[in-house]
């Protein structure tokens, strides 16, 4: 639905008055509408084949092996995520203290 959603607006684009006036973005406008075909008609061969949510766990660990920072920048990412949290819930427990000049200069820092 949502390449079908990209094919709409790419084809209203090109129906778009400005594109009779200004070549270049006639230009790509329609490098545009022919990308988003070739995405949705991508997308409709992965869906007939029956790859759609199948093919994409048995190629992801296949990757990770080729792809070894790719697996490093999840695991640096989760960790990120997870100190963000850490952090997130002392500035709340912070904020619920009365304010006091030592508990305004932790919540600053």
């Amino acid at each position: 639905a949502m390449s079908k959603s990209a094919v709409k607006i790419s084809s209203d684009l090109l129906s778009n008055p400005l594109c009779e006036q200004e070549p270049s973005f006639l230009e790509m406008v329609t490098a545009f509408d022919t990308a988003m075909k070739r995405m949705d008609s991508f997308n409709q061969e992965k869906v007939n084949m029956g790859l759609a949510e199948e093919g994409e766990t048995r190629v992801c660990p296949r990757f990770s092996s080729v792809f070894p920072s790719l697996n490093m920048a999840v695991k640096r990412r989760e960790q990120t995520l997870q100190d963000y949290k850490r952090l997130q819930s002392k500035v709340e427990k912070y904020e619920e203290k009365e304010r006091t000049g030592p508990v305004l200069a932790k919540l600053h820092q």
